[in-house]
């Protein structure tokens, strides 16, 4: 049986993705993102590259059903609803760029992303204002969501797009955690079922995965409670702020 969740891993590198996703579900928990970036990031020093990105499959679904759900049914619905371009264009390409995971080399998907999230969070963080024109938002939602997808299907990551729209878009705290939810929940659906077609997640790979989920929803349900003693004000920053450290990070581990 612990040979089904150590994936072939020695003891030591099981425990150490253990306690990243413990941390990385923390972060999820307290500002409703990056735990994808943070695993994939750090999952990147110590582990084969398909066996990373299979490794946060199930943690990534089962946090995002608590996060889409936390409010209730109705609210998660609704949510739904106003970010169906979104998530439509999202799920479609996820879809389209599993099958190509083994094939777009690391470093170019890391240096595509980290660049351009760097700079956006960066600039919001000095004070510019980066609003989206309502006349355009709809173009800005399918065409961010075709980002994501795409970064989804090969990298697990197809956050970061959601929060430039979010951010620039102006939502508030509750709207922005329960969106990246929904959105996130539903992405999550998809990158599993694609991956069961290209075969990287199976019974392997899935049973690790299985055994990141436990130690990603005690870090979730610890970051709640951060989460909810923040303002509007300081989660908007440290929102902002942690996209600048996720982007630096990925554009660090592009040029390693």
């Amino acid at each position: 049986m612990a040979d089904f969740f150590l994936a072939g891993l020695s003891p030591q590198a099981f425990a150490a993705a253990l306690a990243v996703t413990v941390f990385a579900g923390f972060v999820k928990g307290a500002v409703g993102f990056a735990m994808p970036l943070i695993l994939v990031s750090a999952f990147a020093v110590f582990l084969p590259q398909d066996l990373a990105l299979a490794g946060l499959i199930l943690p990534t679904l089962f946090t995002n059903l608590s996060q889409a759900f936390r409010q209730g049914v109705g609210p998660a619905v609704e949510t739904a609803r106003t970010y169906r371009r979104f998530l439509v264009v999202t799920v479609v390409f996820i879809a389209v760029s599993a099958p190509f995971a083994d094939a777009i080399p690391r470093t170019g998907y890391l240096l595509m992303l980290g660049v351009p999230i760097t700079i956006f969070a960066g600039l919001q963080l000095m004070g510019r204002s980066l609003a989206i024109r309502l006349h355009h938002r709809d173009r800005a939602e399918w065409g961010l969501g075709v980002i994501g997808g795409l970064y989804g299907g090969v990298s697990g990551i197809w956050g970061p797009p959601l929060l430039v729209f979010l951010l620039s878009t102006g939502a508030d705290k509750l709207q922005m955690i329960r969106a990246q939810g929904v959105v996130f929940l539903i992405g999550a659906i998809a990158l599993l079922v694609s991956h069961l077609v290209t075969g990287l997640a199976n019974a392997e790979t899935l049973g690790f995965s299985a055994a990141l989920s436990v130690p990603a929803l005690v870090g979730l349900f610890i970051g709640y409670r951060v989460q909810d003693r923040l303002g509007q004000g300081p989660f908007r920053r440290w929102t902002q702020g942690l996209l600048v450290l996720t982007g630096l990070n990925m554009v660090r581990l592009a040029l390693m």
